[in-house]
């Protein structure tokens, strides 16, 4: 056995002459167990928002989306983009028109993103799964074009969900001459009818900015026939997704760029890891205050042994292994407070996810859902280990061999 190890641990269990030193040393544990919980509990309710979210984007989002690298448009029947249609791994592949336009209701008026799509919209997404109202997903009719919006935009248009008039959508013409005595000349004017929906994706975003009409609607308003602003795709049943994706982008090169539902909310998911590193970065300061603890236990401990220390010295034992004692001492205090934070972290995610301990609101119904989420990712718990392991590890260091220098001098 270690040598250093074997004393170390006779150190860290045996009682000590002054009863304080067993205190202190009891107090650095817990508060490294303490830091070491709120780390693992704080980087796990995180994850809990980010898988909650990313469920969220997949009922409107498809799976991989080609948009072109320079421009907001390129050609519908652009050769790159019917190869990639014709791979045997696609099963949905939907034609996108989406811009910016003006959305007026009965004087009521809103900057809206009007999202033109195939009838296949619905294969390609889970979209009847957030629709709400009487109707059902239906773009268009005869000669009559049918617009969805989000929940959040019919508020503020106050359509509800079904509006007896259609909706006006203006948008600036893309060829020719502003003419001030008459600006409405400048705007293209369309009306869409309502299909007695609304979808309801729980994301601002979308909710309270979308309105889903056919392409054919878009693309007349846009003045972009022929035209695309993204070709969406869902792929067959058992397909590799990262394979397929990784040969969609060698055929687009650099004309196209091709994303998934992730990277198609790079934003959210940035700010979301950014919040993350910054909560980690906060928690780790707490733990080495929390390490100070050990500072002091070991401190009293090298005084309280320092006769101990002649003793090992005339029976052989070098003052590197005398440091080492001391050393080993405060890592393991370090390394147990480790395992019972993260045992304690551990239980108390399990319990929010059996249980939802602690909620979001008082009133059922005012949030996605009523207790924070929760999410353990195995390589968050090697993290917040290492962690707690290298910050006591160095806390250490300088105090045991400061005060080991004194005691061997």
């Amino acid at each position: 056995m270690n040598f250093p190890f074997f004393i170390a641990r006779r150190y860290l269990f045996s009682k000590k002459s002054t009863h304080a030193i067993n205190v202190i040393s009891g107090i650095s544990v817990v508060g490294v167990a303490v830091a070491t919980m709120a780390l693992v509990v704080t980087l796990s309710v995180f994850n809990g928002f980010h898988d909650l979210v990313a469920t969220f984007f997949t009922s409107f989002d498809p799976q991989l989306k080609v948009i072109p690298a320079q421009g907001k448009t390129v050609a519908a029947d652009d050769p790159v983009l019917t190869q990639i249609r014709q791979l045997p791994q696609i099963e949905v592949a939907t034609e996108s028109v989406e811009d910016m336009a003006l959305a007026i209701y009965r004087g009521r008026q809103a900057m809206v993103v009007v999202k033109g799509v195939d009838d296949n919209f619905r294969e390609l997404t889970h979209i009847n799964e957030i629709l709400i109202g009487d109707g059902d997903f239906s773009l268009h009719a005869a000669d009559m074009d049918y617009g969805i919006p989000g929940i959040r935009l019919a508020e503020v248009l106050g359509t509800g969900y079904y509006f007896e008039e259609p909706l006006h959508i203006y948008a600036p013409r893309r060829e020719g001459q502003l003419d001030m005595t008459a600006p409405e000349e400048a705007f293209e004017e369309d009306e869409l009818y309502s299909p007695g929906v609304l979808f309801n994706v729980k994301q601002s975003k979308y909710d309270k900015n979308y309105i889903l009409t056919s392409i054919a609607f878009a693309r007349r308003l846009f003045g972009q026939q022929g035209m695309l602003s993204s070709l969406e795709l869902r792929l067959k049943p058992g397909s590799n997704f990262d394979a397929t994706k990784a040969e969609i982008s060698q055929l687009c090169g650099e004309r196209f760029v091709v994303k998934d539902r992730y990277e198609q909310q790079d934003d959210t998911f940035k700010i979301m890891k950014i919040e993350k590193l910054i909560a980690y970065i906060f928690l780790t300061f707490i733990l080495m205050v929390a390490c100070f603890n050990i500072i002091g236990s070991l401190s009293m401990l090298i005084i309280d042994k320092k006769d101990d220390v002649v003793t090992l010295r005339n029976l052989g034992a070098s003052d590197r292994q005398i440091v080492h004692i001391f050393l080993f001492e405060g890592r393991m205090i370090s390394a147990i407070g480790a395992i019972i934070g993260i045992l304690l972290g551990l239980g108390l995610c399990w319990a929010q996810q059996q249980f939802g301990i602690v909620g979001l609101g008082s009133s059922s119904g005012n949030f996605v859902v009523n207790a924070y989420p929760v999410s353990v990712h195995p390589e968050d718990i090697v993290l917040v280990f290492v962690t707690v392991l290298v910050v006591g590890f160095l806390s250490v260091w300088y105090p045991v061999h400061y005060f080991s220098r004194r005691l061997l001098a």
